[in-house]
């Protein structure tokens, strides 16, 4: 299916994938594995929009990509139970098919990193799922990985196994309640080195750390959320400002995002 925006014609599939399997791996977060045609196109740090199987339900739902097999095209995807639209989400069963339009967005460009340099993961919370498959990836490359994730609790604690699969991992927590106490900014900032590159996905206030700390770094990248509505551009519900640039200039996080260099826009 295309859809034209007043800019550029952007192809944008529909496709109702299959469930294959769901389960809930922390208190109200889920993760879902997607099967179709669609993922032979998702790439890493890219988004699905699901559509909730509610006709009350208007607007799609933004969800992250956190893992990719295109061999048995299947997708995963990590999501928090925030409202009723989710939780609809979360009592879907393997075998139900979903709406899914996709995959969007930009993702992350691991292109700049080669073999032997190393590269800096940062996550906090449900930010933590896109770096997944970033970084398996990346060590795929033969990239050194560090991860630096950031939860609440133990309880929030996820995907910290499948990112020590592909290099050393720091899980902070904010009461101490496991691993260091402290935010991601207590780790980073112990650092003796500079990474070769820098991806990062999180809530506002993390992201603007990493984005103030590796401001003018070359190959420095966050991934920003944002409540969106068509998903397609068209209505400009998810703007950032750029930075430096009147409020006239806007970028849009579901077509120009959501991932963007550090220093590029307002975090």
């Amino acid at each position: 299916m295309t859809f034209y925006s007043l800019e550029r014609v952007v192809m944008i599939l529909v496709e109702d994938l299959t469930i294959v399997s769901q389960r809930e791996i922390a208190p109200r977060i889920f993760e879902m594995v997607l099967k179709g045609e669609m993922v032979a196109d998702m790439q890493i740090g890219q988004f699905v929009h699901l559509k909730v199987p509610d006709p009350s339900k208007l607007l799609r739902r933004p969800i992250s990509i956190s893992e990719i097999d295109y061999d048995k095209k299947e997708a995963t995807i990590v999501y928090r139970v925030e409202r009723e639209g989710t939780a609809i989400l979360s009592k879907m069963v393997a075998g139900q098919t979903i709406d899914t339009m996709g995959p969007q967005g930009n993702g992350f460009d691991i292109s700049v990193v080669d073999v032997g340099q190393k590269a800096l993961l940062v996550g906090g919370g449900i930010g933590v799922p896109p770096l997944v498959e970033t970084a398996k990836q990346l060590k795929a490359k033969g990239v050194e990985v560090v991860s630096v994730i950031g939860f609440a609790n133990k309880d929030a604690v996820i995907l910290e196994d499948k990112l020590k699969a592909c290099g050393d991992v720091y899980v902070t927590t904010d009461d101490g309640s496991y691993g260091i106490k402290g935010y991601v900014s207590t780790v980073i900032d112990g650092f003796d080195w500079t990474p070769d590159a820098v991806y990062s996905c999180g809530a506002p206030g993390m992201l603007k750390y990493v984005d103030s700390k590796f401001e003018n770094h070359p190959h420095a990248y966050v991934s920003m959320e944002a409540r969106m509505a068509c998903g397609m551009g068209a209505c400009y519900a998810c703007v950032v400002h750029v930075k430096g640039e009147s409020d006239a200039k806007n970028l849009r996080v579901c077509e120009e995002g959501p991932v963007f260099p550090t220093g590029k826009v307002i975090v």
